[in-house]
């Protein structure tokens, strides 16, 4: 990646990153794309230049995060087919790669702040959409891996849907637990009962 793109990326987090700490801090309705802009350092042109709408903005590091995962599943050596989905999901939820860094420093007002967020009926949509471009670019990665064909064939987007729902239920269980179970744990958790066939506990 060249200086322009390492920039253009850094303002796009930057962005993502101010958008996730204001709505946290103030609630979805209270925070305008101005106060993100002003939050990156950047005008609110610059933000347009990015991002349709705050909502995108806040799901775009989901959406980033996902993305990665089917990066990660390509470049994974050879070995069984749920070994290198459980290490690709994992790697994007390590300390260093996952939100532990997030923006507001007090964990309890981080968490409250995220399951309002995440409750908005304005950001479901954009969760929506964020999802199906994620499972889209994992399917085409398991069937890379798999020989199967991704217009034919069923296995590669149903591995897919089944990944990208054992990350959602992981998460949505991490915010509702209290204290919260890590999410890294309950990811680890999820794609083994998934790749198990889900057995009756």
């Amino acid at each position: 990646m060249g200086l322009r793109e390492r920039k253009k990326a850094a303002t796009r987090t930057a962005l993502s990153w101010a958008a996730l700490r204001l709505v946290v801090e103030r609630g979805l309705d209270n925070v305008k794309v101005e106060d993100i802009a002003e939050a990156a350092g950047v005008s609110p042109r610059t933000f347009n230049n990015y991002f349709s709408s705050k909502g995108e903005a806040i799901v775009s590091r989901h959406l980033d995060r996902c993305l990665r995962i089917a990066r990660a599943l390509r470049e994974r050596p050879a070995e069984p087919l749920w070994d290198a989905i459980t290490h690709s999901v994992l790697s994007q939820f390590e300390p260093d790669t996952a939100a532990a860094a997030h923006p507001v420093p007090d964990a309890a007002q981080w968490m409250a702040g995220v399951r309002v967020m995440v409750a908005e009926p304005a950001l479901r949509s954009e969760l929506l959409r964020a999802g199906a471009i994620a499972e889209a670019e994992i399917a085409a990665a398991v069937a890379d891996r798999t020989g199967t064909d991704l217009k034919q064939d069923l296995y590669p987007h149903l591995v897919a849907s089944a990944v990208m729902a054992a990350t959602n239920a992981a998460m949505a269980h991490h915010l509702r637990t209290d204290p919260p179970v890590p999410v890294g744990r309950l990811l680890a958790d999820a794609l083994a009962q998934t790749a198990a066939g889900l057995p009756i506990p």
